[in-house]
């Protein structure tokens, strides 16, 4: 086992500090976990730690295991990546390009040039976005009474594209719609057909959509850093009786939990006997779906929510079937085409599959993309690099 001292003094500094306040960190190489550690309390002002079995929600990290169901479809020959989403979930062919709003501020919508595609939806090229980084979504919502995602309503799901399928990347509900599909051809509500096809046969007992009463003892509180930088608890909590289970982040679990996926996803598909994922599968996942377009800048429309979000600044980044993939080396010892993405509470993820290495590491904070959890996540994986 690796000395990694620095590591944990750089993050029980951190919390010491109140510059955060909590967080748990997990990495493994393909041999085994390789750092654990957790620091800082679950809520402020109040005494329970951050322990490795802390729940939190896992928000936009929930994509990848919807991404992992629906392969499991295509590599039945239910799902295809081609075929227009439509004739799987009907719903998602009303979607119509939004060009602006009239004088009145009513939306001006027309149809999209075609249709949207399962790989559009699992690329983020089919158009939707997020009011969190679109103001004309945000804009559109009002407008039109179109409740947010996090609701769980599928009236969420109303919202129009910002382009036509295929054209741009832009960060969105695709997933939530990904969900819709894996539903549809399963015959299960999402939180079943998980259970029983990725979560149950990879042992993450503690990854859900409604909290037990065993994970709510130890469920982290999600904070929100104000203006001048301080602190405090919120109420917020993902709808536990929903219309629909958010596949695009309704998740709760804990980073071992998670650590168990990005495990399976490093390995091809396998983990302690079970094949999750072909081996084709995993590497299909794993390759550039944006052709040239790019992974461009998420600018906020909603600063305590989000900040403007660039990853990896001045590098190309592509995406695979539901991960961020950096096209050069990362300045913390990643290899270049590893596969990464993150939750909206500062919860983030890497799976480097030419080192054999992966990660997880939670805070629950917002705004997303915080300057200290960013900080903290790259000390981490630059100490988990060199531990290894």
């Amino acid at each position: 086992m690796a000395d990694f001292k620095n590591l944990d003094s750089t993050l029980s500094q951190a919390v010491a500090s109140k510059k955060i306040p909590g967080v748990v960190a997990v990495a493994a190489t393909d041999k085994g976990v390789v750092y654990e550690g957790a620091f800082g309390v679950r809520e402020i002002g109040k005494p329970a730690p951050m322990t490795l079995d802390t729940v939190v929600w896992i928000a936009s990290m929930t994509k990848a295991i919807t991404a992992a169901a629906a392969m499991q479809l295509v590599e039945r020959g239910k799902l295809s990546l081609e075929r227009p989403a439509s004739e799987v979930v009907p719903q998602v062919g009303a979607a119509q390009v939004l060009e602006g709003f009239d004088a009145a501020g009513k939306p001006r919508l027309r149809a999209p040039k075609r249709p949207i595609t399962l790989r559009h939806l699992l690329t983020h090229t089919a158009g939707f976005s997020y009011e969190i980084w679109s103001p004309a979504i945000a804009q559109f919502q009002q407008a039109t009474g179109t409740p947010g995602i996090t609701t769980c309503t599928n009236a969420a799901l109303g919202t129009p594209l910002l382009f036509d399928p295929g054209d741009k990347w832009d960060y969105g509900i695709n997933i939530d719609w990904v969900g819709k599909m894996v539903e549809a051809l399963s015959g299960q509500k999402l939180d079943r057909y998980f259970q029983d096809h990725i979560l149950g046969p990879l042992g993450m007992k503690d990854t859900s959509f409604k909290l037990s009463a065993s994970q709510r003892a130890r469920l982290s509180a999600v904070h929100q850093r104000g203006a001048d930088g301080t602190l405090a608890p919120i109420e917020f909590e993902i709808p536990q009786d929903p219309e629909f289970h958010m596949g695009g982040g309704g998740l709760y679990g804990t980073v071992g939990d998670y650590l168990t996926f990005c495990r399976m996803i490093l390995s091809d598909g396998q983990w302690n006997g079970t094949q999750v994922l072909r081996k084709d599968t995993v590497a299909l996942m794993a390759q550039n779906h944006i052709g040239a377009l790019e992974v461009g800048v998420l600018k906020t429309a909603i600063p305590p929510l989000s900040n403007d979000v660039e990853l990896f600044p001045g590098m190309s980044k592509k995406w695979g079937l539901s991960f961020l993939i950096n096209t050069q080396p990362g300045p913390t010892g990643r290899s270049a085409n590893s596969l990464f993405w993150a939750g909206l509470a500062n919860t983030y993820f890497w799976i480097d599959r030419s080192k054999r290495v992966c990660g997880v590491f939670a805070s629950q904070l917002l705004p997303f993309n915080d300057g200290t959890a960013i900080d903290l996540f790259g000390k981490f994986e630059t100490e988990v690099y060199r531990g290894v």
